[in-house]
């Protein structure tokens, strides 16, 4: 006997009427369309309505059409947070192109890499990279891209070498072109490529549909509205700016460029925009609490979301009081940045700084976008219990996790197995449901068969007057097996010995988990800002200094 379909499965198909292919493309038509006059970008002297910049977004995609670029092709571009990658978030996918936007830090060899990797078939390049790009286009193994030249005025030497520059380029384009229907929120909407500390960068691939969700998903645990002023310095080389581009525009807010992120250009630009938001790694936070010139401006609260490494507490209450708003996130390449919130509560308002601190430096709870986030067994898929005790590795899963690697089914494969993506973060679940990072799985510490979370070493290190970074990394020792060593940079004009600083420690610390060893000096950070703990776990081995 046949059963009985149900009357909703009768006669109610999607249709044109009723269904769409999530895209953030639809941001950029509204923002121009019901706010033509508002300011969309600032960069220097230079200012941009979002009748103009839609303009310029289809005069892009026009030209990329006109150029045979389109579908499934990669276009790269290589510029700091000017307006020109604001637009090409924009203009490149609504050619039907997917945005590689190439991390301005990186060696030749490496861009070569992903201009080969990725088959880029046109680079937008800013004139001070020139160099580096000539030196990786030489490099490159296969077909070379066409190259068109940002002049940006505010950059400093290089020279052109492209075809084209970019002005010349978006003239060729068509102020009216409508851009190309995305027809498959599944299509690629970008790519972007992990640091690569270890061998060759992967490729991580966004869908639109991921873009589209998160760049919501922003709007929702950060309690935006009206229309923020954004200042840019997260690079949007990173995870396209945790898709800050398209949540920007989808607010008709303003994109405040910023061609170097400098502590004074950014206290700068907070009072002379009128700043609203910014994005930053802890990084960032650090430079800010540590330059003599402070806000002048009293009592206009300023947001700023973070991630990266897990801030220190005592990071956190120094920004606060500076009268900045933080909400910590934490996410990865793969999940299109942030996909988890410290998503606060009132009450907590009323606890002490310090308290208040600790609560926030947690990374807590999945993104109302993320289907699914656990700490569990990383063998079994066993969730830990919820005691802040038991360690496991995060996972997630849900419409904001890439649709993989680019040409790298085995590592693709690897990251998904047991139907959930494995982050390779350690942490601890909470009984309020937050979860808390302990480490990395291959840099936590096993000494004397006790487990010692680098993070929780370094938060102390952090809560020292005189220490400006710090990072902590096992050492090999005949008896314990490991054993904590600290490398650390002190602020300028301060001084400590390594004596003081293990005994800080001791009065912070059960004795199991105070550094054996200090190395005082620079620490050696990737291109993206972190700290390369596989270079300093080297140095730990041989006990060299810091400049080793």
């Amino acid at each position: 006997m046949q059963p009985v379909a149900s009357p909703y499965a009768r006669d109610l198909d999607q249709n044109p009427a009723n269904f769409t292919a999530l895209t953030p493309l639809g941001f950029l038509e509204r923002a121009a369309a019901v706010h033509p006059d508002r300011l969309a970008i600032v960069h220097g002297v230079r200012r941009q309505t979002w009748r103009e910049t839609a303009e310029r977004c289809r005069r892009l995609a026009s030209a990329l059409n006109m150029r045979g670029i389109g579908r499934g092709d990669t276009v790269a571009i290589m510029a700091p947070n000017i307006p020109e990658v604001v637009e090409a978030h924009h203009g490149v996918p609504m050619a039907g192109a997917v945005l590689n936007a190439l991390n301005i830090r990186l060696d030749a060899p490496t861009i070569a890499f992903m201009l080969t990797h990725g088959e880029a078939k046109l680079l937008i390049t800013d004139r001070e990279f020139s160099g580096v790009i000539s030196a990786a286009l030489a490099q490159m193994t296969g077909p070379k891209p066409l190259v068109v030249d940002i002049d940006d005025p505010l950059a400093e030497g290089g020279q052109l070498i492209g075809e084209l520059d970019y002005e010349a380029f978006l003239a060729e384009g068509d102020p009216a072109f409508p851009g190309l229907p995305v027809t498959d929120e599944w299509d690629a909407i970008s790519l972007n490529y992990t640091s690569g500390t270890t061998g060759n960068p992967k490729g991580v691939v966004y869908h639109h549909r991921g873009a589209y969700l998160n760049a919501i998903g922003n709007i929702m645990v950060w309690g935006l509205a009206g229309h923020p002023t954004y200042l840019w310095t997260l690079p949007m080389f990173h995870c396209n700016g945790w898709c800050f581009p398209w949540t920007i525009t989808a607010l008709a807010g303003t994109h405040v460029c910023l061609r170097r992120v400098e502590a004074g250009a950014i206290l700068d630009a907070i009072e002379r925009h009128g700043v609203t938001h910014l994005c930053g790694a802890p990084i960032i936070m650090t430079m800010l609490l540590n330059t003599p010139n402070k806000l002048t401006e009293q009592g206009r609260r300023i947001e700023m979301m973070t991630a990266a490494a897990p801030p220190p507490a005592a990071v956190i209450e120094g920004m606060e009081r500076m009268g900045f708003h933080i909400t910590h996130v934490y996410g990865l390449t793969e999940v299109y940045g942030p996909a988890v919130v410290c998503d606060w509560h009132d009450d907590w308002d009323t606890l002490p700084p310090a308290e208040r601190a600790r609560l926030k430096a947690r990374q807590g709870v999945r993104y109302p976008v993320l289907d699914g986030l656990m700490v569990a067994n990383p063998e079994t898929l066993e969730p830990v219990p919820a005691d802040a005790e038991t360690m496991g590795e995060v996972f997630m899963r849900g419409n904001i996790v890439m649709k993989g690697y680019l040409k790298n089914p085995k590592a693709s494969e690897a990251a998904f197995k047991g139907g959930w993506f494995h982050t390779g973060d350690l942490g601890v679940l909470h009984p309020d449901g937050y979860i808390e990072l302990k480490d990395r799985s291959k840099d936590i510490i096993i000494s004397g068969g006790e487990n010692i979370s680098t993070i929780e070493v370094e938060s102390v290190l952090y809560r020292h007057p005189a220490v400006l970074e710090a990072a902590v990394v096992a050492k090999p020792d005949e008896k314990w097996g490991e054993t904590p060593c600290a490398f650390v940079t002190l602020k300028e004009g301060a001084d400590a010995t390594e004596a003081e600083i293990i005994q800080f420690c001791r009065e912070h610390l059960a004795r199991f988990k105070i550094p054996k060893t200090v190395v005082f000096g620079p620490l050696p950070k990737t291109s993206t800002g972190k700290i390369q703990k596989f270079v300093l776990r080297d140095r730990a081995k041989g006990g060299g200094s810091a400049d080793a």
